[in-house]
């Protein structure tokens, strides 16, 4: 049981999804086909500098049996430990990730985020599961996104128009820019910048009230930032919106396969306290 029971309001959009919501997404279900969305976790994960990256302990592996460990009945087993950041990898960024004036969405202080205690409120422990409608914006399509490269709410209304998508209340809208696809391979070019959505276009998908925004890339925002701007689009839906963050999520499979929305299924850790949860989303066609 969680130590902390879930808040529909510390779940900020993502109340936007609602019983029906889920029935309409089930029914999109033609194939049974299921789309792995999450980048495999491990100590090979890439990792920007100013983060750890994952770590494994094994606790018992073969080694110890080789060195005389007991196998009572022949039984042997493994096991491990592992130390990674709460944004390793495909994650879902909390509402208490990132705030602006002191404030955290919701209107909670800055100071209800301790080292003793994590986030008080808006942590991954109140994201809960997540399972809508997902739609793909695939913005870059054949072409080669530049880093810093800013996507505005009238070009993604012209790529949902073209694909024949609405964006609908309670949508998880994934961003397509290629830029894991391309990058992915190197962390020092993945981190180095990325394209992605600028303020106009995370108020447009805001105001349509959907309940999560995900991308390809490690911030969902074009990186170097315009002007100087730091995260305008974390400050604006983390904290003024209250849109989780979907990052370095799998698309070039999904956008290659998809003709109109799916079901999406993700289920964040319930990680008391913390900033992110890694996930798995999957697509299920």
């Amino acid at each position: 049981m969680s130590e902390r029971s879930t808040s529909a309001d510390e779940r900020g959009a993502l109340a936007n999804i609602g019983p029906q919501q889920v029935l309409g997404a089930a029914g999109l279900v033609r194939s049974g086909r299921i789309v792995d969305l999450g980048l495999p976790i491990g100590p090979n994960t890439p990792s920007p500098a100013h983060r750890h990256g994952v770590v494994r302990f094994m606790t018992r592996d073969g080694g110890d049996y080789a060195a005389g460990a007991q196998r009572p009945g022949g039984f042997q087993f493994a096991e491990d430990t592992l130390l990674l950041p709460s944004h390793s990898g495909t994650h879902i960024d909390a509402l208490a990730h990132a705030w602006h004036d002191d404030t955290l969405y919701g209107g909670h202080g800055q100071e209800t985020i301790r080292s003793t205690t994590g986030a008080q409120h808006c942590g991954a422990d109140q994201l809960g599961p997540i399972v809508g409608r997902g739609v793909v914006l695939d913005v870059a399509g054949d072409r080669e996104l530049a880093a810093g490269y800013a996507i505005g709410a009238e070009e993604l209304q012209q790529v949902a128009g073209a694909a024949g998508i609405t964006i609908e209340h309670g949508d998880v809208v994934l961003i397509r820019t290629g830029w894991l696809g391309r990058m992915g391979g190197s962390a020092e070019t993945y981190f180095a910048g990325e394209p992605g959505i600028d303020l106009s276009a995370a108020r447009w998908l805001a105001d349509a009230g959907v309940a999560a925004i995900g991308a390809d890339t490690f911030a969902v925002e074009p990186l170097p930032a315009p002007g100087e701007t730091v995260f305008p689009v974390h400050q604006f839906l983390l904290t003024d919106r209250g849109v989780p963050l979907i990052e370095s999520v799998v698309l070039d499979e999904l956008a290659s396969l998809v003709d109109g929305p799916f079901l999406f299924v993700a289920l964040p850790l319930t990680l008391v306290g913390s900033t992110a949860s890694p996930l798995t989303p999957v697509a299920i066609l």
